[in-house]
């Protein structure tokens, strides 16, 4: 009996354990783009989920932003099928609004994949591996996103499944050649006006040679570590939301006695139908609390603002200055 490839076991048991805790009555729909990370987590899934007593299907994203990307779509849905995943579908998309086309196809991607999961339930899976991982710390780290951003992607968080965040880039690749699977490249995966392919070819690798190894298993880990801690003060903030902050105009009084990470968190969460906010927003309305010498209303993105009044915050729209 052929002995099982060391590169495609340690796959299949990361969505084995990724599985586990799924309910045997929830699809897994795989997002797919072809390449090696999505392509080695479609074969695993296909081969676990039967096992787990999972229905398993996937889905791919037409971004339309290179020539042959249709009929490109149109064979990675065949190779798909070939591996026991049913239904799969693609997804056209148009990439286009704000942040660069970086960003906008990632905004047009998972709005695609929100659109398929609310039509049929269940997990996305995601093929970010933990290199993926490693390179969103140092971007959140570069940015100065806050913990939340440093603690990276999680695992689970529905609807979104992220079997493979344990496991390196390079396995993923050998597990698609030890299986025979035919990977696509995506050229804008190794072009340098990106940050993020820069972050992937040249600051990982830099930092890998000056600190002898082991730097992309050591962010991952700090992401884990940073994770649980956010989770926890997030559910201490939530607790303390449905108790403290049942007036749409809460008193200052609300918010003291505690500790930063917790304020600003308990205004996150008074300020949740605000979008687009900055930890400098955050940070300038957290002033109205614990330096308030009569300052100026605080502005904030969509029109909105706060002001501090009589003791207490008020969510205003600058154009009228109407209390909410």
């Amino acid at each position: 009996m052929r002995a099982l490839d060391p590169a495609v076991a340690e796959v299949r048991v990361a969505v084995r354990a990724a599985l586990a805790p799924a309910e045997p009555g929830k699809p897994v729909t795989v997002a797919c783009s072809g390449g090696a990370d999505s392509m080695a987590l479609a074969a695993a899934v296909a081969f676990e989920a039967p096992r787990a007593g999972i229905a398993a299907g996937a889905i791919t994203i037409d971004h339309g932003l290179q020539p042959g990307s249709a009929e490109r779509a149109s064979t990675l849905t065949a190779q798909l099928r070939g591996l026991g995943l049913d239904p799969v579908s693609v997804a056209t998309v148009a990439v286009d609004g704000p942040g660069g086309p970086e960003a906008a196809a990632r905004r047009a991607r998972y709005t695609a994949l929100e659109s398929a999961q609310s039509g049929r339930g269940g997990w996305v899976a995601l093929g970010h591996t933990l290199d993926d991982q490693a390179e969103t710390v140092l971007l959140g780290l570069g940015r100065g996103s806050g913990p939340r951003s440093l603690a990276g992607m999680s695992p689970a968080r529905y609807p979104w499944l992220r079997p493979l965040l344990s496991v390196r880039r390079a396995t993923t690749r050998a597990a698609c050649a030890a299986e025979g699977l035919p990977v696509w490249d995506d050229p804008h995966n190794s072009d340098p006006a990106y940050t993020r392919v820069r972050v992937r070819h040249e600051v990982l690798p830099l930092m890998e040679d000056v600190l002898a190894g082991g730097v992309a298993e050591a962010l991952a880990r700090t992401a884990d570590l940073l994770r649980a801690d956010c989770d926890a003060l997030d559910a201490i903030a939530a607790e303390l939301a449905a108790d403290r902050l049942a007036e749409t105009a809460p008193a200052v009084g609300v918010f003291e006695g505690l500790a930063p990470a917790l304020r600003r968190r308990l205004l996150r969460s008074w300020l949740s139908g605000v979008g687009g906010l900055t930890a400098a927003h955050l940070a300038a309305v957290d002033a109205l609390l614990v330096d308030w010498h009569g300052q100026r209303a605080v502005t904030l993105p969509g029109g909105w603002e706060v002001r501090r009044s009589s003791g207490r915050l008020h969510l205003c729209t600058t154009a009228r200055s109407k209390k909410y």
